[in-house]
């Protein structure tokens, strides 16, 4: 009985919003949309029902990802319709507590979920990030560059940001894969040290370091930023897809921390996600809590003016501030495309339910960079001299000539 109401609270909803989407249900019946169909949807049985008659965003991602309903389409379509389906468009960001936020980014934890976001097979990212291994946003300078093109562009452009000279020491809090760090002690001749918490890329750079030749300049190490030596203050910092998993109620402590290890007169460039609005932590719809759960635990947004805010109490000046939005939804779209490209051999590595996580999250990312749900920011920071001046040029010359 109940199972019946729940199919015809379905049926209206499709109905009311005019949706393009054909629903089989598992016992053969079907629903019939009084539009074009785009999209088919097979229920495998009735779990799936709870998700289509209460529908958010990040219900339905979970009911694809445990394998309770299929879908074929084109993916841009079938999160159009998923957001059309769920009204996510109106829908709240989520709120969140620092002192929440302090309490579950202990070292013991933000390692741990660090390993499970990264540590899941160095193959399977090589099928669908670029040659460098360079898992971030891309910067886009013409509208016809591929992912490889954008990806150098965006290394070269953070190396000029940050003014690297032959023989200065940079820190990359967050190395990856390295794509950073090589590229800066390779085309600028910088000194480089390396730190993240995946044991899986740790393992890659070192190999990388050794058959580049680079042990002189470059050094990779398992290692926390929080824990990172304080003797020998670095001449530049880079943090790139890392203070998300830092979490809002820390910043402080965090930019503290990169304040004590950079010279003073050096420069901070701070790339990261960012939330769309103030006060906010994830995403709208219950995108957050999927993301949480499969995906990225522990991870936080703030918002630009959270992060100026949190530079500017641990003693580092902004001075330059670049939104990269449309380019990490573009970034993103090519990595799903990729994905998708090499999808037998991405299930052959890491099985199909991570397949479908891995898909529908950077899918469902890209179309909330597209829609603003989220940003991203490169946030160039100094540290002042001792006479309150800075080491930096009245213009941006020096990055865009």
């Amino acid at each position: 009985m109940w199972q019946q109401q729940w199919i015809q609270r379905t049926q209206r909803r499709l109905d009311k919003g005019a949706l393009p989407l054909r629903v089989k249900f598992w016992d053969g019946s079907e629903y019939l949309p009084r539009v074009p169909e785009r999209l088919a949807l097979t229920l495998n049985g009735p779990s799936a029902l709870r998700a289509l008659a209460l529908p958010t965003m990040g219900r339905l991602a979970r009911a694809y990802v445990e394998d309770e309903f299929d879908v074929s389409g084109d993916i841009r379509d079938i999160l159009e319709v998923s957001e059309q389906l769920c009204d996510a468009a109106s829908a709240a960001d989520q709120k969140g507590s620092p002192l929440f936020s302090r309490l579950r980014h202990t070292l013991f934890s933000d390692r741990r979920n660090i390993g499970f976001h990264y540590d899941v097979s160095n193959d399977f990212f090589a099928l669908w990030l670029d040659a460098r291994r360079v898992y971030s946003c891309a910067y886009y300078r013409r509208a016809g560059d591929d992912l490889e093109t954008a990806q150098e562009q965006k290394l070269d452009l953070i190396c000029r940001k940050l003014m690297l000279q032959p023989g200065e020491r940079l820190l990359d809090v967050g190395c990856g894969w390295g794509g950073l760090i090589f590229w800066a002690a390779e085309r600028y001749g910088a000194r480089c040290l390396g730190v993240t918490l995946s044991s899986n890329q740790y393992d890659y750079v070192a190999a990388e370091i050794e058959r580049r030749g680079l042990s002189d300049k470059v050094e990779v190490r398992l290692l926390d930023y929080r824990e990172v030596p304080e003797d020998h203050p670095f001449d530049k910092i880079a943090s790139v897809g890392m203070f998300e998993h830092v979490g809002h109620g820390n910043l402080l402590r965090y930019f503290a921390k990169i304040h004590r290890l950079l010279k003073p007169g050096g420069l901070l460039m701070n790339h990261g996600i960012t939330a769309a609005g103030t006060g906010t932590t994830g995403l709208r719809s219950d995108i957050g809590d999927f993301i949480e759960q499969y995906v990225f635990p522990g991870g936080e947004l703030v918002h630009v003016s959270g992060v100026i805010e949190a530079l500017a109490s641990a003693g580092l000046e902004c001075v330059d501030v670049e939104s990269l939005r449309p380019h990490y939804a573009r970034t993103l779209w090519h990595w799903v495309e990729r994905l998708e490209a090499n999808a037998e051999r991405a299930r052959a590595l890491v099985g199909e339910k991570k397949f479908r996580i891995w898909r529908i999250y950077m899918a469902g990312s890209a179309h909330a960079f597209a829609r603003g749900w989220m940003s991203l920011s490169q946030i160039l920071a100094a540290r002042p001299l001792a006479d309150g001046s800075l080491s930096y040029p009245f213009t941006r010359d020096h990055i865009y000539a």
